[in-house]
């Protein structure tokens, strides 16, 4: 049976096309909402879901990084999906305007907008964009999305490649509520092919965090990214996630989840997954 997969957004979404990176037979499952996504797979409907976690150029996906602490599914894979941005109209509309996309699009594609003089509308999907002035038979409008979704909703393309830095790239989350089974083939040291990712948060004493750390230094555990976000409990708190190099069955990463325990006021495992390849 196939699996069920669900992400954000409209057909034609990057979040569409990084699915289809990972699970190239499925159906996707579109969804309004990142919430919507995490309920479907919390709630039995789907088995996988696909949500991007940043982007090369504008960073976080901040609503990602809160859901992660919520849940209770595990990360088991990771995809990089190249993002590149059409400027996608319908057929034969000429005195555009206005530009509708997901913030994050516009943000992508701000040096251009300005130049252009057109002006940002944010929608909640870049697809969803075209699909809206699609539907609305909008002739002052263009959308800011994929080839795919131009192609998938007939419309017209009008420029192609328009983001500002042409090394773009968004990371994307593969989630289970099922925890993906050891293997034989997966390395137990020294595992350079994959990633862990954890969240912890810290007591507030001078060199809590250099303590941590200090722990993946000296066994030189290789750290990814780092990212904070506040606790929303206590003011000026905040939640470390953490990315590293080094899968889970490994006797270093072990060690060095054991030491830092303690040292943590909260820690949460996400999971280890083979490293994303660029495409």
């Amino acid at each position: 049976m196939a699996s069920r997969v669900a992400f954000q957004g409209e057909r034609g979404a990057y979040s569409e096309m990084a699915t289809l990176q990972y699970f190239p037979d499925v159906k996707p499952l579109p969804l309004k909402s990142f919430q919507d996504v995490f309920d479907s797979a919390e709630k039995g409907k789907v088995e996988y879901i696909v949500v991007p976690l940043e982007n090369s150029i504008e960073g976080s996906v901040n609503e990602i990084y809160d859901l992660l602490l919520q849940t209770k599914m595990s990360v088991i894979g990771e995809i990089y999906q190249r993002v590149r941005h059409c400027l996608i109209a319908n057929k034969g509309a000429k005195m555009i305007r206005y530009v509708h996309s997901h913030p994050q699009a516009l943000a992508q594609c701000r040096v251009y907008l300005q130049n252009k003089g057109l002006k940002a509308v944010p929608t909640y999907d870049t697809a969803g964009a075209v699909k809206i002035i699609k539907e609305k038979k909008m002739t002052d409008s263009a959308a800011i999305a994929s080839k795919r979704a131009a192609e998938l909703y007939d419309m017209e393309i009008l420029d192609e490649g328009i983001e500002d830095r042409k090394n773009n790239y968004t990371r994307f989350f593969v989630l289970s509520p099922k925890k993906k089974k050891s293997t034989k083939n997966e390395p137990h040291d020294n595992s350079h092919n994959h990633k862990t990712s954890i969240i912890f948060s810290v007591r507030h004493v001078p060199g809590a965090l250099f303590d941590i750390l200090g722990e993946f230094a000296i066994r030189k555990i290789n750290l990814t990214r780092i990212e904070s976000r506040p606790t929303k409990e206590t003011p000026w708190e905040y939640n470390f996630y953490v990315d590293f190099e080094g899968h889970l069955q490994s006797k270093v990463v072990n060690e060095a989840l054991l030491s830092i325990k303690p040292k943590t006021s909260y820690i949460k495992i996400l999971g280890s997954y083979k490293k994303a390849e660029f495409h």
